[in-house]
């Protein structure tokens, strides 16, 4: 049974975001928390311990991105313990979700989530991003603190579709970085998100590689 005060505070958060979730997915997520605060202890997923923290840090946090998120087959490189793709995996079973990390003990924790959760649309790969050759490309490649744009840009950019779009959450404005791919993306909506229960900046920056010849 999930923690009831951890359920109504991501009810609650998820009704301020304005996140359609089931009773269902939200049982989902919280089996997701308790996974995640039960694997971190070995496998230190992450470095915030504490469930409620987790609520607002990791699972309000990645579906604060939900209504922007754009594409069918997407990838979360660089996922770790599965942020934002196993949230988004759980409110969107309809779409396909790839979450890649380098990190095998991370991947291993992802396998039982999925196993655990049963999310038929979530598949795991144990990789890393530059060697990683997908046997169809993404409409949509996800970041979550996945290093500076212009990283993630020439480090996937293998990864997508063509007219497909980078997707990488943010903290504050990122100014500089966005300054640094003048001539390689189009920077289509870089949009201010406000997550429950945390007073720091997030931003969602929604990208697109420029054609050759554009400037």
């Amino acid at each position: 049974m999930p923690d009831p005060a951890l359920r109504a505070e991501l009810a609650a958060g998820c009704q301020k975001l304005e996140v359609d979730v089931s009773p269902a997915q939200l049982d989902l997520l919280c089996e997701y928390l308790a996974l995640l605060a039960k694997w971190n202890r070995a496998y230190n997923l992450t470095a915030v311990r504490d469930p409620a923290e987790m609520v607002r840090k990791h699972l309000l946090d990645s579906l604060a991105i939900a209504p922007l998120v754009l594409g069918q087959r997407l990838i979360d490189v660089g996922t770790g313990g599965g942020l934002p793709g196993v949230p988004l995996s759980i409110l969107y079973p309809q779409r396909e979700f790839h979450l890649l990390d380098s990190n095998s003990k991370k991947t291993r924790f992802l396998f039982q989530v999925k196993t655990a959760l049963g999310l038929d649309n979530m598949t795991v790969h144990h990789a890393r991003v530059e060697s990683f050759q997908p046997e169809a490309l993404f409409d949509t490649v996800l970041s979550r603190a996945f290093a500076s744009l212009q990283d993630m840009v020439s480090g996937c950019r293998h990864l997508l579709a063509d007219g497909g779009h980078f997707q990488a959450m943010k903290g504050i404005f990122p100014e500089t970085e966005i300054a640094d791919l003048a001539g390689v993306c189009e920077i289509l909506a870089v949009t201010p998100l406000e997550v429950p229960g945390l007073a720091e900046q997030r931003h969602l920056v929604d990208m697109r590689l420029l054609s050759p010849g554009a400037s």
